[in-house]
């Protein structure tokens, strides 16, 4: 951003929106009578909105505002929240950051209102690089859901019988994934296929329930990204979990109570 050097942080906080009712009008006007720092104002405009297009611009799903929230909350509530005392010093501390970029040493606690304001952007920098990946995580499974579904995708190898779709995966895969057949509880198999989940060529066991597909997919790892449920919207459900040092997730839009009970029959009947 050009403009007159000695207004370019003023300007931009125009830009932003941080400056009180009398500074803003004071800035205003000086961009209304500056040639420079008015082209350099709508410069600064054309650009915000240009990022904020369609395509550009992602935001983050709520669900991750609120776990950020959370957790923040959480990580922060021992230091500053049992106490009114905490609260105030929490409340001082971001009030001397603001103050202490133009005049630290007046402010009294401006040095720890930057030292707290750091410290809360690495917190929420640690928080959210985790929960993007999970986010970012649950996309794919959803997607290669619907995927699936599309003519000629949701199975390479079309069988009922467990002990096909099992060997099936061998020399294609790195691991041996367990095939449980839950027909005997409405829960059919109807195949498998090789899908392509978080960077690495993972195991889907197909079943049916109803009209409605359940994809199981399937990678070693007895840890793994992601709650043991989560609502991504357009009405499926994901179920995480882990056994026998596998990574395991089922993604349909059959009913909650139905996916459950997936769940807890592949459970009993998967080795630990």
């Amino acid at each position: 951003m050009t403009g007159c050097p000695d207004w370019q942080e003023r300007l931009q906080g125009l830009i932003d929106g941080e400056l009180d009712a009398a500074h803003a009008v004071e800035v205003e006007a000086h961009v209304a009578s500056c040639a420079a720092c008015s082209e350099a104002h709508a410069d600064a405009l054309k650009l915000r909105t240009a990022l904020r297009g369609e395509g550009v611009y992602a935001k983050a799903p709520d669900r991750l505002a609120v776990r950020l929230d959370a957790a923040v909350r959480a990580a922060s509530a021992p230091a500053f929240a049992r106490s009114p005392r905490g609260e105030r010093r929490l409340e001082r501390a971001h009030w001397g950051f603001r103050a202490g970029r133009g005049a630290m040493a007046g402010a009294g606690w401006g040095f720890g209102g930057a030292g707290a304001a750091l410290a809360a952007c690495a917190l929420v920098a640690f928080m959210a690089a985790p929960m993007l990946q999970t986010a970012q995580l649950e996309q794919e499974l959803v997607a290669g859901h619907v995927r699936s579904q599309q003519v000629g995708h949701l199975i390479d190898v079309v069988t009922s019988d467990q002990h096909v779709v099992k060997p099936w995966f061998g020399g294609k895969i790195d691991f041996s994934p367990p095939v449980v057949d839950l027909a005997d509880q409405g829960f059919p198999i109807v195949g498998g296929r090789l899908d392509y989940i978080g960077k690495r060529t993972v195991a889907a066991i197909v079943y049916r329930r109803g009209r409605h597909v359940i994809n199981l997919f399937v990678w070693p790892g007895q840890g793994g990204l992601g709650p043991s449920e989560a609502k991504p919207g357009d009405g499926y459900t994901l179920l995480h979990w882990t056994r026998g040092g596998m990574t395991f997730w089922a993604v349909s839009d059959v009913n909650e109570k139905d996916l459950q009970a997936f769940r807890q029959l592949l459970q009993a009947r998967t080795a630990a």
